[in-house]
C-alpha cells in the first residue's frame, strides 16, 4: 500500500514536471519566433543596416525618397540647425536686404557664446563682412559668427529665431521648432525628412551655397595662427589628406555636421556624380566617423541601384490636349507639345511610366494671334508612383506652340465673323422650330 502510494506520487510528480517543462519550452519557442520576426521586420525596414536613429536619402529636385529609416521623428539636429541660418542669409542677399560685403559689428550676444563650442572668438564690436562670417559658419561651424549674422538679420537672437520658425512654416517643415540660430541647445528639433527638405531647398534655390560648404580650410583673420578645418570629412578634396582620405567620397561638396550629447553625431550631406545629385541626412550616430560611413552606405546604394530615366520626351504631344484654339489667327488652332522632358529616378532595369494628372491653359485673352513657335500656352503635370515606396511624385512642364500662327487679315476676319453670324442665326431658327 505504502509503496504503491509512493510510486503514484512519483509518477504524478514526473508527469507534472513534464507538463511544466513542455509549457516552458512552448513559451520559449514562441518568444524565439517573435524575436526572429521582430529582427526580420527591423532588417526589412533597414536593409542597409544604417546605424543611426534616423536617416534618409533623397533626390533634391523632385524630393523622391530612395531610402529612409525613422525619418519622421523630430529630434535635436545640433549644429545642423545652422543650415536654416545659412538659408535665411542667402534669401536676404537675394532680396537685396544684405550683400556679401555688408559689414557686421559683433553684438554682445555673439561674443558671449559658451567657450566649449566651435567659434572664432569674436569680440564685442569686432567687424567682419557677411562673407567672412558666412564662411566661418559654413566651414568651421562657428557659433559666434552664426549669431552675429542672426542679429544682423533679425535685430536680436529672438527676432531671428522667430524668422527661422516662420521660414520653416513657409517651407512646409512641419516637424521643425527652432529655439536658437546655432544649435547650441537641445530644444531645437526637426525630423530627418524635414532636414533633407531644407537641404534640397538650399541646393536647388541657392547652388552658390556649395561654393562655401565645399571649402576645405579657411583662415578667418590674418593674425590667426591656425585655419578653420571643414568638419565634413567626406569632401572629395579630402582624398589627398592622409588622416581624412578614408572618409572622402567622390562628388561630395556639402553640407553640415552636428554634435550634442542629446543629438549624437549628425550629418546632412550632398553629393553629385555624373549629373545626379543626392541629399542625405543621418541623425544620432555613434561617432564622428560613423556618421560618414553610414552616409556612404546610402550613397553607394543610390548610385548602384537608381538612374535618372526620361519617361516623357521633350516635344511630346499630350493626348488630352493635342491642339489649342487661337483667336484672330490665320489658323483657328495650333498644335501644342511639351517644352521639356519629364524625368524621374527609377531602379535600374525597371520600366516606368507617368500619367497626366492635370492640364492648364492660359486665359483666352492670351491665346490669340500672333503666336510664335515655342511660345508658352499652358502647363501639363505628370505623376509617377514609386513602386517600392508608393510615393507619388509630380513634375509640371510647359505646353508650347508647335508652330507659328500669324494674325489673320481684316478680310479673313470679316468673312469669319459673317460666317459665325449666319451660323448662330440658323442654329437659333433650328432650335425655335425644333
Amino acid at each position: 500500500m505504502g509503496n504503491g502510494e509512493n510510486n503514484l506520487k512519483v509518477s504524478f510528480k514526473l508527469g507534472r514536471l513534464r507538463s511544466i517543462t513542455a509549457a516552458v519550452l512552448a513559451v520559449w519557442m514562441v518568444m524565439l519566433a517573435l524575436g526572429s520576426t521582430a529582427a526580420f521586420a527591423e532588417g526589412a525596414g533597414n536593409p542597409l543596416g544604417i546605424d543611426a536613429k534616423a536617416a534618409i536619402l533623397i533626390e533634391p529636385t523632385t524630393g523622391q525618397v530612395l531610402y529612409e529609416v525613422n525619418a519622421d521623428e523630430p529630434m535635436p539636429p545640433a549644429s545642423m540647425t545652422k543650415m536654416m541660418t545659412e538659408y535665411i542669409v542667402l534669401e536676404e542677399i537675394k532680396a537685396g536686404r544684405l550683400t556679401w560685403d555688408t559689414v557686421v559689428s559683433t553684438s554682445e550676444e555673439a561674443a558671449t557664446v559658451p567657450p566649449d563650442g566651435s567659434q572664432v572668438y569674436l569680440a564685442v564690436g569686432e567687424k567682419h563682412t557677411v562673407k567672412e562670417l558666412y564662411i566661418a559658419m559654413a566651414v568651421g561651424s562657428a557659433s559666434d559668427a552664426t549669431i552675429a549674422l542672426a542679429v544682423q538679420v533679425g535685430g536680436s537672437v529672438q527676432g531671428f529665431v522667430d524668422k527661422m520658425n516662420e521660414t520653416a512654416q513657409r517651407l512646409g517643415l512641419t516637424s521643425a521648432h527652432y529655439t536658437g540660430p546655432a544649435g547650441l541647445e537641445d530644444t531645437t528639433v526637426i525630423s530627418a525628412r524635414d532636414q533633407a527638405k531644407l537641404a534640397a531647398t538650399i541646393v536647388t534655390e541657392h547652388p552658390e551655397f556649395l561654393e562655401y560648404s565645399s571649402i576645405q580650410r579657411y583662415k578667418f583673420r590674418e593674425r590667426d595662427k591656425g585655419e578653420l578645418i571643414n568638419y565634413n570629412y567626406m569632401l572629395e578634396s579630402n582624398k589627398d589628406v592622409t588622416e581624412l582620405k578614408s572618409y572622402a567620397y567622390p562628388g561630395v561638396d556639402g553640407m553640415k555636421t552636428g554634435y550634442l550629447s542629446a543629438a549624437g553625431y549628425c550629418f546632412t550631406g550632398t553629393v553629385e556624380v555624373n549629373g545626379l545629385r543626392y541629399v542625405s541626412v543621418v541623425m544620432n550616430t555613434k561617432s564622428k566617423g560613423s556618421r560618414f560611413h553610414e552616409t556612404a552606405k546610402m550613397y553607394d546604394y543610390g548610385y548602384a541601384n537608381f538612374e535618372k530615366k526620361t519617361i516623357v520626351a521633350p516635344k511630346t504631344v499630350v493626348e488630352s490636349v493635342p491642339t489649342v484654339k487661337i483667336t484672330k489667327g490665320k489658323s483657328k488652332s495650333v498644335g501644342v507639345i511639351t517644352a521639356n522632358d519629364v524625368s524621374f529616378l527609377v531602379k535600374k532595369g525597371v520600366e516606368a511610366k507617368a500619367d497626366v494628372v492635370k492640364t492648364e491653359l492660359l486665359p483666352d485673352s492670351e491665346l490669340k494671334a500672333p503666336i510664335k513657335q515655342g511660345q508658352k500656352l499652358g502647363t501639363v503635370t505628370y505623376e509617377y508612383k514609386n513602386p517600392d515606396t508608393n510615393q507619388s511624385l509630380t513634375q509640371t512642364v510647359d505646353l508650347i506652340a508647335a508652330e507659328d500662327v500669324k494674325k489673320a487679315g481684316w478680310f479673313t476676319m470679316l468673312f469669319r465673323n459673317i460666317g459665325s453670324f449666319f451660323s448662330s442665326l440658323f442654329s437659333g431658327i433650328a432650335n425655335l422650330f425644333g
